[in-house]
């Protein structure tokens, strides 16, 4: 099976007044199956959230190679990197960043009307069949604040995946939320993954989440270590 990401030898150091440098990321190594479903876990303060934006294209790694859907990233313009995370990477949060003045329908469609990628009609009937999808099909025209925590993330799920993005990134999905939504909002995305063959890094501190992904990494200070690899029936 293909790799969607490959990152090979990452590090990544902050300025901490002249000269001296910290070094956050310790040379990771990290491949991703398309269409697999991983885990990261790991401590706060352990460097989760700067691999992320790394992967996520919002951070430049200090030194490395990351490849994402077979792009080469090293050398690329700022245009050319905001047209690859458009089409290639979705993004999920722990808090939606839903736009209160706008309607679920609305909302799901922010990244086309952003990025322009496919016709608005396309997007529009891309939409609803997510809305379908995540179960919210009569809550279209419903504002955020007329939907559940669990419904609002369920939007921002289908936001993620209007444009057909090869891999989402998921920053705590489950963390503002209490354990029966929790588990359903994992299992959503269990399902989105094995429907739309979608990949997905998800960052979580749930433990018992984690370990019934297929992956599981760990990062401790700054070095990655693979914790367990299973393939879920």
């Amino acid at each position: 099976m293909s790799s969607i990401l490959s990152l090979t030898d990452i590090r990544k150091s902050y300025a901490i007044g002249t000269p001296i440098e910290t070094e956050v990321l310790h040379g990771i190594n990290l491949t991703l199956n398309k269409a697999s479903f991983s885990a990261l876990t790991g401590p706060s303060g352990s460097g989760k959230s700067t691999l992320l934006n790394i992967i996520g294209l919002l951070e430049h790694p200090t030194s490395g190679c990351l490849i994402i859907n077979g792009q080469d990233t090293t050398h690329l313009n700022d245009k050319e990197i905001t047209q690859l995370r458009g089409k290639s990477l979705g993004f999920v949060f722990q808090f939606h960043h839903l736009l209160p003045a706008f309607t679920a329908l609305e909302n799901i469609l922010m990244p086309n009307l952003i990025h322009q990628f496919i016709p608005q009609q396309a997007a529009e009937q891309r939409a609803r069949y997510l809305l379908d999808s995540v179960g919210l099909a009569a809550a279209a025209d419903k504002k955020p604040n007329q939907l559940s925590g669990g419904m609002q993330q369920r939007v921002a799920i289908a936001r993620a995946l209007l444009l057909q993005p090869p891999l989402v990134l998921a920053d705590e999905p489950t963390g503002n939320l209490d354990t029966h939504s929790s588990d359903d909002i994992f299992a959503l995305l269990r399902q989105m993954n094995a429907q739309e063959g979608t990949a997905f890094l998800i960052v979580t501190h749930d433990q018992r989440l984690a370990a019934s992904c297929e992956q599981r990494f760990d990062l401790v200070d700054g070095y990655l270590h693979s914790i367990n690899t299973k393939i879920n029936a």
